[in-house]
């Protein structure tokens, strides 16, 4: 299985993250490597001050919308979510979705790093 057929069986809508990129599957998979970078360098840690979620706030849009544009669907989803949970004033509902969401991110990221290292 190649790296879109796995990213396909994690829940990523591969097809539409294609669109977005007018089918370029060399571009696609650059930019999902930068989503690594990206997300290695702005991980939302699950103990988050919830007294202050200003930059938290600002990690998880930053998260959601990378993950929109390069159809990550899961991630994306739960970013969204987290990110209204995070501006109603509702930060321990934000960090249950996180705890959920952390394993199935880390699958995504571990998956584009195995293929892209091949």
């Amino acid at each position: 299985m190649n790296l879109l057929d796995e990213l396909r069986a994690l829940g990523v809508d591969v097809d539409d993250g294609l669109k977005r990129v007018m089918g370029n599957e060399k571009l696609y998979t650059r930019l999902l490597g930068s989503f690594v970078k990206m997300i290695k360098g702005s991980e939302v840690a699950a103990d988050f001050d919830a007294s202050d979620c200003t930059e938290t706030i600002e990690k998880v849009h930053a998260i959601k919308g990378t993950s929109g544009n390069l159809s990550l669907t899961p991630i994306y989803k739960a970013y969204n979510e987290m990110l209204g949970l995070l501006r109603g004033g509702q930060p321990e509902e934000a960090r249950e979705i996180l705890k959920k969401v952390i394993p199935v991110q880390n699958e995504i990221v571990a998956c584009i790093e195995k293929n892209m290292n091949q």
